[in-house]
């Protein structure tokens, strides 16, 4: 299982991995409640982008204020654990920030990943990225999968 870091513990453990042996480090964030066949596709895409995945994930409270007061589904460490055992990912870490701009400075990432949503110009950590010379990648959604849509089917199934 990939190690669950602390945001203090991003800039040496993006050294140890990746710096240290000029490997390239990506990096992609988002709340990853009720993970799907979306994210492991969209994850193991990013993956394919470097030497190393780092995972930032939206703590409780931030997924809260992104999702509202019935989010998240999953709690941050059952989140941080399932996205830890997948071969994908190599390191975790929980943010509380609205945006994981604090967790992106410290690794350094060479590659950003989101997903299609977002393009430069939506995404609110692309200022930060630019400015580290980190090179951003938009990947294609997997058609008819999102946790809103797991949920509201879950919800219409029991009237």
């Amino acid at each position: 299982m990939a190690p669950i870091l602390a945001p203090t513990e991003v800039a040496a453990w993006a050294q140890a991995t990746c710096h240290a042996k000029n490997t390239p480090l990506v990096t992609t964030n988002g709340c990853f409640d009720l993970v799907h066949n979306g994210h492991i596709t969209y994850l193991q895409h990013a993956r394919s982008q470097g030497g190393a995945l780092l995972v930032a994930i939206n703590s409780d409270a931030s997924v809260c204020q992104l999702k509202g007061p019935n989010r998240p589904i999953i709690d941050e460490g059952s989140r941080a654990r399932l996205l830890a055992s997948l071969r994908c990912v190599d390191a975790v870490v929980i943010f509380n920030d609205p945006t994981p701009v604090d967790v992106l400075q410290a690794a350094k990432p060479a590659v950003h990943v989101k997903g299609g949503q977002y393009t430069e110009a939506t995404l609110p950590e692309a200022p930060a990225l630019t400015a580290m010379g980190t090179r951003m990648v938009f990947t294609d959604m997997v058609e008819g999968v999102s946790t809103s849509q797991i949920i509201d089917k879950i919800i219409a199934s029991h009237p």
